[in-house]
């Protein structure tokens, strides 16, 4: 289990601020949450250190670009265990197809976020991912018609824990 980390209020309020936009210059932060320049440099450097901030990545907006289908895949495993999962980890992992995986409670074993250019290579992904894999007992997969409410990151503030 990862080991938390302690934030007070200038952490929390400088993490929401590079959330919405980590190019923000340091001094213009500095004045967002009333320190010092140098006292913003430093915290954000332990916060990379600590990797409490594990990426500073762009947000695409993919409708923006080619068109692809949208998939979220709920997989049953045939049986759990460290080693059968760790593998099926890995094989997903390894796949360009996934965007996303959450290991889940419930009937379904596995929810996957994957993004194919079309139908037919879903189904090339579908016979090497999951249909020739012995331990996966079945999948489902429910095609997104539109998205709602597109991911971002900046929705999710850092409420603080009693």
């Amino acid at each position: 289990m990862q080991e938390t980390v302690t934030l007070d209020d200038f952490d929390r309020r400088l993490l929401d601020l590079v959330r919405r936009d980590n190019l923000q210059p340091a001094r213009m932060l500095a004045e967002k949450v009333g320190l010092s320049e140098s006292a913003v440099s430093r915290r954000l450097r332990r916060l990379r250190d600590e990797k409490v901030i594990v990426a500073d990545v762009a947000v695409i907006d993919e409708g923006r670009l080619e068109r692809a289908l949208t998939m979220h895949v709920l997989v049953e495993m045939e049986r759990e265990g460290t080693g059968v999962l760790d593998a099926l980890i890995d094989s997903l992992t390894a796949r360009p197809e996934v965007q996303a995986a959450w290991y889940v409670t419930g009937e379904t074993d596995f929810v996957l976020y994957v993004r194919v250019p079309t139908m037919e290579a879903y189904e090339v992904f579908t016979r090497e991912v999951l249909n020739d894999d012995a331990r996966v007992r079945a999948f489902k997969t429910l095609i997104s018609i539109r998205e709602v409410l597109p991911f971002d990151a900046a929705r999710r503030g850092l409420a603080r824990r009693p």
